[in-house]
């Protein structure tokens, strides 16, 4: 029998009268049938206001990589609030953190910590124009970077907006946003190494950021040679490159997209996986660029930066994060990817599944994998809405946008049950 959503469709509607539109965050306007509200969490589940039990691939926006009930981080979270919450100076615990960090990603020589990825994404572009006295900031069509006025630009453009493929032009992503504030930033497409090597021949580009995955629009690997290509191109025209990997930080492997792809950018952020859920963020990179917050005269504040519980969180999932868990993970996501799939053409849906372990991404309607934005633009999203909400009903919870988001807990239990509703989901909307 289908799940019923009204108990959560009620509370929306009723508190709507106090929180814009009964949510905190735009992008949690949720699925067809509107977002849900949910009383716990447990495992790789999620129990709703309907008493739902779910099997979830939201897995809190990819943040859940040990579940929703880590007890290693449950405790050390229970423990450092009885020490303290907040002392307005630094704590032992965000040094542990810091040196494990600087231990495991290869581009973190030094690191300062933050709570939001869009945040540390604003302290990468000061440290880059502070290094390089230039102004420009060159993103990717389709990586996102926060949802600051000067960044949130060509995130998910249309295609009729977005101009030239070979020349795309910027297009906001919020209404409200001033084309002043874009005066510093330029767009090209991704996986695209000469167009990148042309732009950054002008001299006028401080810093480049990219995601090493793209990974909010879709599942997509670096081109071969792409970020070798990219690294050496802003090594000699003198800008600063900067990975997000605010996603694929800890969910392509433990030290992050960088050591898989063996590149080492000049900065990276993270966020999301590194505190499973509690709101850490950290800029790392090289110590020259990162001791410019310390000797070099730029700012870098924050009154919740490195919180001694967050701080707590951190460390309890970092030591969570060991090889063998990964190695079992991987081999779970790696079936539940290529099951999928095979679902899917059985029942005679086109479509893409693409992507990595522990984070891929479903394209109906593509003809061949996606390698950048504008291939993207050719899924079909209605039909994928209508396969979201028919996986709904039958108790499994996923992105809109085609994300699945993989966690240690999903076990080869929850991945029988998981497919068993994608042959039925598949068979409805074929």
């Amino acid at each position: 029998m289908p799940m019923s959503f009204e108990r959560s469709s009620a509370l929306i509607a009723e508190n709507a009268k106090y929180i814009a539109g009964g949510i905190n965050s735009n992008f949690r306007a949720g699925m067809a049938g509107g977002p849900l509200v949910f009383q716990r969490g447990d495992g790789p589940y999620l129990i709703d206001a309907d008493g739902n039990r779910l099997i979830d691939y939201y897995c809190g926006m990819g943040a859940m990589i040990l579940g929703h009930t880590p007890k290693g981080v449950q405790q050390a979270v229970k423990d450092q609030v009885e020490k303290g919450i907040l002392y307005a100076g630094q704590s032992e615990v965000e040094f542990e953190a810091a040196r494990i960090l600087c231990e495991r990603i290869p581009s973190a020589q030094r690191i300062r910590f933050g709570s939001s990825g869009s945040e540390v994404a604003q302290a990468a572009f000061r440290l880059a124009r502070a290094a390089t006295a230039k102004r420009i900031i060159l993103k990717f069509e389709g990586h996102y970077h926060g949802w600051f006025d000067n960044i949130l630009w060509s995130t998910a453009p249309a295609e009729n907006a977005a101009g030239p493929q070979d020349a795309p032009v910027l297009v906001a992503g919020s209404r409200g946003q001033d084309r002043i504030d874009a005066a510093g930033l330029d767009v090209i497409g991704w996986n695209d190494l000469p167009r990148l090597e042309a732009r950054l021949s002008k001299g006028d580009v401080a810093g480049v950021i990219m995601e090493p995955a793209m990974c909010n629009q879709g599942a997509i690997a670096p081109a071969p040679g792409f970020l070798e290509g990219a690294q050496a191109a802003c090594r000699k025209h003198g800008a600063i490159l900067i990975f997000d990997e605010v996603i694929t930080g800890f969910r392509l492997g433990r030290s992050g997209a960088q050591a898989r792809f063996g590149v080492t950018p000049d900065l990276s952020i993270f966020a999301k996986v590194i505190a499973n859920g509690f709101p850490v963020a950290a800029i790392v990179g090289r110590a020259d660029l990162l001791d410019l917050f310390a000797t070099g005269g730029v700012l870098h504040g924050g009154t919740f930066n490195a919180q001694p519980v967050t701080m707590a969180a951190m460390v309890a999932t970092q030591n969570g994060l060991t090889p063998n868990y990964y190695e079992v993970s991987f081999q779970r996501g790696l079936r539940l990817r290529e099951e999928v799939a095979a679902l899917l053409k059985k029942a005679g849906l086109k479509a893409q599944v693409t992507g990595f372990e522990l984070m891929f991404h479903v394209g109906l309607g593509l003809q061949a994998p996606a390698r950048n934005y504008r291939d993207l633009l050719r899924c079909d999203r209605a039909q994928y809405i209508k396969f979201a909400h028919a996986l709904l009903k039958r108790g499994v919870r996923i992105l809109e946008r085609g994300a699945w988001f993989v966690s240690f807990e999903h076990d080869d239990g929850v991945m029988d049950a998981t497919l068993e509703a994608v042959h039925g989901a598949a068979r409805e909307i074929a």
